[in-house]
């Protein structure tokens, strides 16, 4: 049993069977007269609205997880108990019963001495003879109540949660491609000009000596190709979000309690109607109706 831990440390820790599977977390402590926690619930379920005890006398406290040694399926099917506040010693001798076998050397004897319950059926209606009460009901399968039967059954409640599902990220390289471009380019090419001698040009022509050897040059120029790069900004990319909702269909299974009307005042033997309604259904045989 935790003893040392104090109850308030325990509400909302994850709660895990022996079989290494979390159950749920933990809603409510219960503990005993000298406040040592005693009982825990666990809230189970798709959004942790179903609420199932457990004891506290194997368990372990450890890095804020609580170990219970049973298995999570176990757990689920302990006794439905409303977590209202307090135990009523029914109600804790149910949870008792159902622990006991599995709990070890934990819980070896439920009876308590200091308890002095008196559990014999009193009142206007209480038949001795035949160990009921006449005027509620008897039940077959446990202690008497009313004279009506509750019917109960799962509902299954869908809700959404945000999660991650990925992640996206902006990362930029460099690229190196060819880029070809077409440049006029000119250049200079010697040409020669022959001109006959006129009248116009005879003093030019006159004007050296007779016979000589001589050299005249002309320079040529040309264009050639130069090319230079510069960086200049193009366009900016972010990234951004948008919400798109699409119908997704949800299915489970869920438990509903069905009530039957069971008949035996027939008389099998000789198929003789008993006089009750045939529109019961309940001519021969047993009768047997889901309500």
């Amino acid at each position: 049993m935790i003893t040392t831990t104090n109850p308030n440390d325990l509400i909302g820790a994850d709660v895990y069977g022996d079989d290494e599977k979390k159950v749920g977390t933990v809603g409510q402590v219960y503990v005993d007269q000298d406040q040592s926690p005693t009982w825990i619930t666990i809230r189970t379920g798709l959004f942790g609205t179903k609420e199932t005890f457990a004891p506290l006398s194997s368990a372990s406290f450890d890095d804020g997880s609580v170990r219970v040694p049973f298995s999570k399926d176990f757990i689920k099917d302990a006794p439905n108990i409303d977590a209202d506040g307090a135990l009523s010693e029914t109600e804790e001798d149910s949870l008792y019963s159902y622990y006991g076998a599995g709990m070890g050397t934990g819980i070896t004897d439920t009876s308590d001495s200091s308890r002095t319950t008196d559990t014999s059926p009193t009142g206007a209606g209480y038949d001795s003879s035949a160990g009921y009460d006449a005027s509620a009901g008897h039940d077959t399968s446990g202690p008497n109540t009313d004279s009506a039967m509750t019917r109960s059954e799962e509902r299954l409640n869908v809700g959404t949660e945000r999660v991650e599902t990925g992640r996206a990220r902006l990362r930029k390289h460099v690229v190196t491609e060819q880029v070809s471009q077409t440049v006029p380019v000119s250049h200079e090419e010697v040409t020669i000009t022959r001109e006959p001698i006129t009248d116009a040009n005879i003093g030019d022509a006159t004007s050296g000596p007779d016979l000589s050897e001589e050299e005249h040059e002309v320079v040529l120029t040309g264009e050639r190709v130069v090319t230079d790069k510069e960086t200049v900004p193009v366009e900016r990319v972010a990234l951004g979000t948008e919400t798109v909702t699409e119908q997704q269909r949800v299915a489970d299974s869920v438990s509903r309690e069905e009530i039957e009307v069971v008949d035996a005042d027939v008389d099998r033997d000789t198929g003789r109607d008993t006089g009750r309604d045939t529109d019961l259904g309940t001519d021969r045989g047993t009768d047997r109706r889901t309500l």
